[in-house]
C-alpha cells in the first residue's frame, strides 16, 4: 500500500479537468497518487451544451472521453458518484464505496437554482448535461412532428419559453434562431407559426455586458424572430408555460426551458460546508476555512475580489484560472512552500447569437462584432481544448477549421 500523500479531485468538469491534467504534470511520481472521481467516464463541455439543447450540435462533439486526455499512468480514474464529503473524516462515501484522501478538490459543477420560483423544478427543462440538453432538443422536435402528424393542434404546443436572458439564455435562443426555420422547413410548418419567447425579469438582457453589446445582440436577435419580454417577472412556471409580471398573465408554450442561474452541487451543502447564495466562499488561495487540506473551485465555490468587494465571475474562464492555481498550491503544500492567492485574469467574454453571429470584448475590452466575434468565440473554444487536449483534440473537436 502507498505511504504517499493521497490527493482526490471531485468531478471532471473544467475546473477538475484542468486541476487533475496540471497535477499529474507539475508532480512527480513519486510526491503523491493522483485520483480524479467523475460520475461519468467522459468529460463534457458545458458552454457548448447550449447547442447541444437547441439541435444545432450533436451531443458527441460536446463530449470528450477523460482517457483520451488525462495520463492514466498518473492519475487513477474511479467512475462513480459522490454521495457525501466527512471531512472531519477525510473520506469521501461514493454510491459504490469510499475514497480517503489527504488533500481534496472540490469541483463538483453545479445544479440548476430556481430562485425559489414555483413550478420551475417540477415542469421546466434545464440545460444542465449531455443527456438534459438532448432531451430539450428531443423535445422541440417532437412538438414540430406531433404537429405535422395531426397528433396536435394547438399551436401553443410551437411556443418555446426561455426563462432567463443571461449567458446561456441568450445562447441558446441565438441557436434556436438557427434551427428553428430548420426544423419548419423539415416539417412544412410556416416558421410564422413558431414563437421564441425570453423572458428576464431585469431590466435588459445580458447584464454585465456593455449597453451597445446588449443593443447590437437584442435586435440582432430580434431581426431573426426572437421575442424579449424584459422586466418581467416570472411568477410561476407551469406544465404549459409561465405565468409573468404584476398582472400575472399566462404566456403557453410547448417547451418550457430554465436557464436562469446555479449553484453548487447539492452534496456541497449536504455535506456541512456553509452555503452563501448557493457557494462556499473559499479564502483566497482557494482553500475552505478551518479546512487547509480542502480546495473548493468551479462553480461550488465564489472567490472573492478584495479589490472591488466582490466575488471573481464565476464563469468557465475564471474556472480554468482556478484550477492553475489549486494546482500550484498543492504542489506548494507539499513542497511546504507558499501558496499563492488566486488572482483572476480577464480576457474578455464573447457571446454567440447562433449561427456566424456574435458580440463580446477582448482584452482591453475591444468590442467585437458580427463574424469576426463569432470567429474569436470559436477560438477561445478551441483553446480550451488545447489545453486539456492538445492540438490532437483540438483537431478532432475543434471549432475552427483549417483545412
Amino acid at each position: 500500500m502507498s505511504n504517499k500523500p493521497k490527493i482526490l479531485v471531485l468531478g471532471a468538469g473544467y475546473a477538475g479537468m484542468m486541476t487533475t491534467k496540471r497535477l499529474s504534470q507539475q508532480l512527480r511520481p513519486d510526491e503523491a497518487d493522483i485520483t480524479l472521481v467523475n460520475k461519468h467516464n467522459y468529460h463534457y463541455l458545458t458552454t457548448w451544451l447550449h447547442e447541444v439543447a437547441a439541435g444545432t450540435a450533436t451531443p458527441n462533439s460536446s463530449r470528450v472521453m477523460i482517457s483520451d486526455v488525462i495520463n492514466t499512468k498518473r492519475v487513477q480514474l474511479h467512475f462513480d458518484a459522490v454521495v457525501e464529503i466527512k471531512k472531519d473524516e477525510q473520506r469521501v462515501i461514493l454510491e459504490n464505496g469510499e475514497l480517503s484522501y489527504d488533500y481534496l478538490v472540490i469541483a463538483l459543477g453545479f445544479e440548476t437554482a430556481t430562485f425559489g420560483i414555483p413550478g420551475i423544478k417540477e415542469h421546466a427543462l434545464k440545460i444542465e448535461n449531455i443527456d438534459s440538453s438532448r432531451h430539450i432538443r428531443d423535445h422541440i422536435e417532437f412538438q414540430f412532428a406531433r404537429y405535422s402528424s395531426g397528433a396536435e393542434t394547438s399551436e401553443d404546443a410551437f411556443n418555446i419559453l426561455v426563462g432567463g436572458a443571461g449567458f446561456t439564455g441568450i445562447e441558446f435562443v441565438g441557436e434556436l434562431a438557427k434551427r428553428v426555420p430548420e426544423l419548419c422547413k423539415e416539417y412544412n410548418i410556416d416558421r410564422k407559426k413558431v414563437r421564441i419567447i425570453n423572458v428576464e425579469a431585469a431590466p435588459t438582457i445580458l447584464p454585465g455586458f456593455d449597453d451597445d453589446l446588449v443593443e447590437y445582440a437584442q435586435n440582432s436577435l430580434e431581426e431573426r424572430g426572437i421575442e424579449f419580454r424584459i422586466g418581467a417577472k416570472i411568477q410561476e412556471c407551469t406544465e404549459d408555460g409561465f405565468i409573468i409580471g404584476d398582472d400575472h398573465e399566462k404566456v403557453n408554450a410547448g417547451t418550457v426551458v430554465w436557464t436562469g442561474g446555479v449553484q453548487a452541487n447539492p452534496v456541497v451543502s449536504q455535506s456541512g460546508f456553509d452555503i452563501i447564495k448557493g457557494k462556499v466562499t473559499v479564502n483566497n488561495d482557494l482553500r475552505v476555512p478551518n479546512h487547509d487540506n480542502i480546495f473548493i473551485i468551479g462553480d461550488c465555490s465564489w472567490v472573492m475580489d478584495k479589490e472591488n468587494d466582490r466575488p471573481f465571475p464565476a464563469n468557465a474562464q475564471s474556472a480554468i484560472q482556478e484550477a492553475e492555481t489549486c494546482a500550484t498550491n498543492i504542489k506548494a503544500l507539499l513542497r511546504k512552500e507558499a501558496l499563492q492567492d488566486f488572482s483572476f485574469d480577464y480576457k474578455g467574454t464573447v457571446a454567440s447569437l447562433g449561427g456566424s453571429d456574435a458580440m463580446g470584448t477582448i482584452f482591453d475590452d475591444k468590442k467585437l462584432y458580427g463574424m469576426k466575434a463569432k470567429a474569436m468565440k470559436n477560438v477561445i473554444d478551441d483553446r480550451y481544448l488545447y489545453l486539456v487536449g492538445g492540438p490532437k483534440l483540438v483537431l478532432k473537436k475543434g471549432k475552427v477549421k483549417f483545412f
